[in-house]
């Protein structure tokens, strides 16, 4: 065999994953067509959100999803052609949104959320890249008193699952952040967050390392991966052989055949950001304003206003509307703002239940899966390494994965 572990991918799970194994002792080649870091991992929202634990697929989906995709000013944006071409995906998430589930899956995420310091905080250490990092916490904010007066259950849901909440008045969220000019009716502090300065350079700090421990890096696309002769071989402009494969391709794994990605319900949530260059010092640390559904983010480059959800297909053009709500919405909380100096449009893979894969591929005895992080893949990338490691070197992870497992039930 060349290697011990094949890595396609070179996102932040990806990363994440090569350099925990290469940290474990085992031969790992990264293979990706990119630079790493430089697809969805680029343009997040840079927040280490370990208070996420309530997923998309709440039961007030189901109640608001007429306003949510028709209201002129939803986060929420839906291509109904694209809808109607995949409606198996759609039922399974709706199926999903029902009370007991949404609560089922809670408790999933919150239990991965528990470790996701422990899974991250060494990789970071190593990498040397302390400096990334901000301890300020997350301030959510609500603007209307219908949504503030309705956020009570996720609160006390957030509470019941273990996360740190810190309720604080209007007037000590203006003192945390002058710069927000919005109205606000309600907000609460999630001291346990952080925050990324830069999450691509977080993630070429860690690919940096993993080469200066002898990890290898192969810049090509892998098109297909087959199990034979007791191994795995990779097809990327070449043959690449090694004991396992991991598939962390994020939204694009399912284009990698005889992965098993190929046969799992994974769908795209598009995420838009815009840059504004100088601007930084709106805010202190990443503020999530809830009717508008983004977040506004300091970074080393500048201010980032990160967010909303679009349903639409991988190829699809950027939806200029998206941008302009950013922009639009961008004013409202922080006030008058300087144009863009870029704009992003990214891709979270997603599942009908909004957990994650992680895990052996159903029918394979040597492909792991690490995709599907949906919102989490900053957050969550490191734990997700060290179970792929786990996994890799053939021992039972000491967390249960079985609730993300590929071969789980969907809906």
């Amino acid at each position: 065999m060349d290697h011990d572990l094949a890595v396609i991918g070179a996102g932040v799970v990806g990363v994440s994953c090569a350099l925990w194994a290469r940290m474990r002792g085992l031969s790992v080649v990264l293979i990706d067509p990119q630079a790493p870091g430089a697809g969805t991992s680029y343009g997040n929202a840079g927040t280490i959100a370990v208070y996420a634990c309530l997923p998309v697929n709440d039961p007030s989906v189901l109640r608001g999803l007429p306003g949510l995709v028709f209201g002129g000013d939803s986060p929420l944006a839906l291509d109904w052609g694209h809808a109607l071409r995949n409606p198996l995906w759609m039922l399974r998430f709706l199926a999903n949104c029902r009370t007991g589930r949404s609560d089922e899956i809670a408790g999933h995420l919150a239990m991965l959320l528990t470790q996701a310091d422990a899974g991250l905080n060494p990789l970071v250490a190593e990498a040397g890249a302390e400096d990334l990092l901000v301890s300020r916490g997350q301030l959510t904010v609500w603007s209307t008193r219908a949504e503030a007066a309705a956020a009570d259950l996720s609160l006390n849901r957030r509470r019941a699952l273990g996360v740190e909440v810190r309720e604080v008045s209007p007037a000590e969220a203006r003192e945390m952040e002058p710069g927000l000019v919005l109205p606000i009716e309600r907000a609460v502090h999630f001291p346990g967050a952080r925050h990324v300065l830069d999450p691509q350079a977080l993630v070429l700090r860690m690919f940096d390392r993993f080469v200066d421990l002898g990890g290898v890096s192969v810049r090509a696309r892998a098109e297909r991966v087959e199990e034979r002769d007791g191994g795995v071989t990779v097809f990327a402009d070449g043959e690449i052989r090694a004991e396992r494969a991991v598939i962390a391709s994020g939204a694009f794994s399912r284009r990698i055949a005889g992965s098993g990605a190929e046969r799992l319900p994974l769908g795209t949530e598009r995420g838009y950001h815009l840059m504004f260059e100088g601007e930084a010092g709106r805010v202190t640390r990443p503020v999530g304003w809830v009717e508008g559904g983004f977040y506004a983010t300091p970074m080393a480059a500048g201010l980032r206003l990160a967010g909303t959800v679009e349903i639409a297909a991988l190829d699809k053009s950027a939806n200029r509307g998206r941008l302009a709500y950013i922009a639009r919405r961008g004013r409202e909380m922080l006030g008058d703002l300087p144009e863009p100096a870029s704009e992003w449009l990214g891709y979270r893979p997603t599942m009908p239940d909004s957990l994650p894969v992680i895990g052996l591929a159903p029918g394979k005895e040597r492909v792991i899966h690490a995709f599907g992080h949906q919102h989490l893949g900053l957050t969550l990338g490191g734990i997700t390494g060290r179970i792929v490691a786990d996994l890799a070197e053939g021992r039972a992870p000491n967390a249960d994965i079985a609730a993300y497992a590929p071969g789980r039930r969907f809906s």
